[in-house]
């Protein structure tokens, strides 16, 4: 039976003892080659040590600790800062398309992609922008919507239909791989409220964009069930591990990171990750 390591920074370690690692032993699990397809938020950048210097990648990212933990031999993680759904299929820099890792004989594939298909950073550096010119109010939910009609909806549609596409292209390339969508994250507090002294958001920007986050997560579970892959929750268990959150208890970042790169999870953010992964794995077993 294999657990989870620990392997998060000294300053976050008390914090993923207490409320990440839970029971992730590994029932009867064996996986020849697993390979993590994703973004920045797969990637880990900022977290030392890097592995790559095109992608950002991590040697401490939750693929990394994921493979630990069910005794992998053979991990491709081929994750990629900036990443979209069209570097599945395309080069991006140095590093080829995701997709080509693959394998008739992969028979694990985790993905993390679809942020930056909404651009969800330029999202968050308007709102920023905005909220320091009204910050009681909502100026960036004002900019989004037009005729009382939200523009990320269409945003969201269009990213569906190429999750739709990677999945199926996953299918085809590893037709027996146990497939899992990863969604994100918890990035602004949950209850709606906002720090702006730690990243000046706009009180009634807060909320909207929490809940833009909540509709990608939700528009990926969709996709993967409607493509027979499972999804891995990684919202539900980092709520109250937000950006605003103290070192030590956050798992996000805020836009200064001092543990991994700003906006995104920090060491103990990808040991929880990894965790809902393993248990999810652990899910499909039962």
């Amino acid at each position: 039976m294999v657990a989870l390591a620990t392997t998060a920074a000294p300053a976050a370690q008390a914090s993923v003892r207490d409320t990440s690692v839970r029971d992730t032993s590994v029932r009867d699990i064996s996986v020849a080659h697993y390979v993590a397809l994703g973004d920045s938020y797969t990637a880990g950048p900022g977290i030392p040590d890097e592995t790559d210097a095109n992608c950002g990648r991590s040697d401490r990212n939750y693929p990394t600790l994921t493979a630990a933990a069910i005794a992998v031999p053979a991990l491709g993680d081929v994750s990629c800062a900036g990443a979209t759904t069209a570097h599945m299929t395309s080069s991006q820099g140095t590093a080829p398309p995701q997709l080509d890792a693959l394998r008739p004989t992969t028979d694990l594939v985790t993905l993390g992609i679809g942020g930056n298909d909404i651009n969800v950073s330029g999202i968050i550096a308007r709102c920023v922008l905005l909220g320091k010119l009204n910050p009681s109010g909502s100026p960036c939910k004002a900019s989004y919507t037009i005729a009382g009609i939200d523009q990320l909806d269409q945003r969201l549609k269009t990213t569906a239909a190429k999750i739709d596409t990677v999945l199926q292209d996953i299918r085809r390339r590893s037709p027996n791989a146990r497939v899992l969508v990863v969604g994100y994250p918890v990035i602004m507090p949950d209850d709606g409220s906002n720090c702006y002294a730690t990243v000046p958001i706009a009180r009634g920007d807060a909320p909207w964009l929490r809940d833009v986050e909540k509709r990608l997560n939700t528009m990926l579970a969709g996709r993967a069930a409607a493509n027979g892959a499972g999804f891995v929750d990684t919202y539900t268990g980092s709520i109250g591990h937000d950006l605003c959150k103290p070192i030590g208890v956050r798992w996000m970042e805020p836009m200064e990171g001092v543990d991994s790169a700003g906006l995104h999870p920090n060491a103990a953010g990808h040991q929880a990750m990894a965790t809902s992964v393993v248990n999810a794995i652990n899910r499909t077993l039962a």
